[in-house]
């Protein structure tokens, strides 16, 4: 959610701003601005609702022009998307940009409006502008200030904040939210994901919890919670910048289905020779902490919920581990019981979904053996607090509906299942070479997936007018046909769930009639003749019934049941493979819709609040 960038140059850096903005759009925004000071101590302030090519024409219209700048692009949280609740907030000669939540923002509004201040919007926002220009009255540099009233913030926060009075530098706070410095020659930036600065700088160094920060042409000051001066590490980046082009793509989902064939050959290289998985390549330590695991707690959101779901099979079925998966604001907010070597992995394609974070960091202080991750953006919080981090190298996802880095997830969960298997004794040789070998396969397997796109293309038109969908799916189908209601939901605005098919009895048969689409994935697998039953059940209510089905699993359609037959596949890697034929029936579906594809309302990228 929210995108902030900063600059601090010699330069004119309007544009520097707004692209960095352009980049961040993916993460989902209502609204628009950036406040610019420049060297005469002249500050603008353009703000605007929508997308960011109305800030952007805004902002040349007006001639925007200084070396000094914050930008921001909002997701509404507290206050309607309007103008006046976009960011910058201004409060005397002080602009702030913030993403996050404050959660005594209340209390606080009321202690300022009795010191006399004035609010102009209804954001949390605005209240650290203002406690910001009452603590700079005595407070002898803007750090200062911005320290004293971090000490007086709860909540998530990533804030900046300029002074007009004096353009030479930017200040920063990082409590929950994350920040990142990137350095230029004579000039510095900070943004919340380094993705808004490959154009500018490829030098990175990330604030920690409770960091802040100074930030000027030449320096960059941080301070740690207890005030102390402190040095974090400058890093390289080598993140390729693909998020600018959708290429021969209609939409940047489209895109990101059809690269998951080689997203899936980068998580793969490296970490499987011909028969084996290279358990030294999961991680520090892996081999001595695999080898001791005795349960898997996951925690994850969304996407990586469902991910984490899948895997559960794979973790007690192969790798005989027992493995819990829970819903990370559900975890964080209740009593749990630690189990004996215990191994927690968190889930999560931007490694910063605060629900997650903070469950982690619970988590760490309940006795688990070991804290891993498994995410797909080196840098993240996840990544830097976790003992293991297990990278998905699924490239840059733009896509708000998450879709190559569900299929990543997977391989790698895979390949640790395997590892976990293998190191314990549960896994020989030979079954370890045929979980390999079917690994190896995966960028091939999905490739037919992809080929049945005009298929499905067609396919979809059935489901134009309608209102309802219900999946269907048995063992480890069910969370990826939890997935499929979910990408239907999120791009198309189908209201769509997910049953595992043996529950139909239990409830949800009463909603099938003609008007109730009823998608259910069906491999060749020893469940197969138990969701035959499960398929008649719905046939014999005059259900309209969509079957992706194994070529070999018998199915014979007619005008109320339509077959997909697909290639056969190992069932090791088939929920994989599955996968891909729901990701394009959701795509095609929300094209017929007309609905934003690539920035499904109400929703953003990054959940970087609760």
């Amino acid at each position: 959610m929210c995108g902030i960038v900063g600059a601090v140059a010699q330069r004119d850096v309007a544009e520097i701003l707004v692209e960095g903005l352009r980049r961040l759009e993916y993460r989902g925004y209502d609204s628009a601005g950036v406040a610019v000071v420049d060297a005469e101590c002249n500050l603008t302030r353009v703000r605007r609702l929508g997308k960011v090519q109305e800030l952007a024409e805004a902002v040349e219209l007006e001639q925007v022009a200084g070396g000094t700048g914050i930008a921001h692009t909002r997701w509404a949280t507290h206050g309607e998307p309007s103008e006046a609740n976009a960011h910058p907030h201004m409060s005397g000669d002080i602009a702030v940009v913030h993403n996050g939540i404050i959660e005594n923002y209340e209390a606080l509004r009321e202690v300022l409006k009795g010191r006399g201040y004035e609010f102009t919007s209804e954001t949390d926002t605005e209240v650290i502008a203002h406690l910001v220009e009452w603590e700079y009255r005595n407070s002898d540099t803007l750090i200062e200030a911005l320290h004293k009233t971090a000490a007086q913030l709860e909540g998530a926060y990533g804030t900046v904040i300029v002074d007009r009075k004096d353009p030479s530098r930017i200040v920063v706070a990082r409590s929950g939210s994350p920040i990142v410095i990137g350095y230029g020659v004579g000039e510095n930036f900070l943004a919340s994901d380094q993705l808004a600065l490959l154009s500018v700088t490829r030098r990175f160094s990330y604030l920690e919890e409770g960091d802040v920060a100074e930030v000027t042409r030449r320096s960059v000051k941080v301070l740690d919670v207890n005030g102390n001066e402190v040095q974090r590490e400058i890093i390289e980046s080598t993140v390729e910048h693909d998020a600018g082009t959708k290429g021969q793509y209609r939409h940047f989902m489209q895109k990101e289905i059809f690269e998951q064939p080689t997203a899936l050959k980068n998580v793969i290289e490296g970490r499987v020779t011909a028969d084996s998985v290279i358990t030294e390549s999961i991680g520090v330590n892996a081999v001595e902490i695999l080898s001791k695991v005795e349960h898997v707690q996951i925690i994850a959101c969304g996407t990586s919920y469902n991910s984490g779901m899948a895997a559960r099979y794979w973790f007690e079925a192969v790798a005989g581990v027992s493995c819990d998966v829970e819903i990370a604001s559900e975890f964080r907010y209740r009593q749990f019981v630690t189990r004996p070597n215990s191994l927690l992995i968190t889930l999560s394609q931007s490694g910063e979904t605060a629900d997650t974070l903070a469950a982690l960091r619970i988590a760490k202080e309940k006795g688990y053996m070991a804290v891993m991750t498994i995410c797909n953006v080196s840098g993240s919080s996840l990544v830097r607090e976790s003992d293991i981090a297990f990278m998905t190298r699924a490239g840059t996802e733009i896509g708000v509906a998450s879709t190559k880095a569900f299929t990543t997830q997977l391989a790698a969960m895979l390949m640790l299942v395997t590892a976990i298997g293998k190191h314990q004794g549960r896994i020989d040789a030979a079954k370890e070479a045929e979980i390999v070998k079917e690994i190896h396969a995966l960028p091939v397997h999905i490739e037919s997936a992809l080929a049945y796109d005009k298929e499905i293309e067609d396919l979809a038109e059935d489901f134009a007018d309608k209102e309802h969908t219900l999946f269907l799916g048995r063992g480890e189908y069910y969370p990826i046909a939890m997935e499929a209601a979910l990408k239907l939901k999120e791009i198309s605005y189908i209201h769509a769930e997910a049953y595992a098919a043996g529950e139909l009895k239990h409830g949800p048969l009463a909603l099938i009639d003609a008007d109730m689409p009823v998608v259910v994935i069906a491999p060749n697998n020893d469940l197969l003749e138990k969701l035959k039953s499960n398929v008649e059940e719905v046939r014999a209510r005059g259900g309209q019934l969509y079957v992706f089905a194994d070529e070999k699993a018998g199915f014979e359609g007619d005008e109320n049941m339509k077959i997909i037959s697909m290639p056969h596949v190992n069932e090791i890697t088939a929920p994989i493979f599955y996968t891909v034929p729901m990701q394009l029936l959701a795509y095609h579906v929300a094209l017929i819709k007309g609905t934003d594809v690539d920035q499904p309302r109400n929703l953003a990228k990054a959940v970087t609040v609760e």
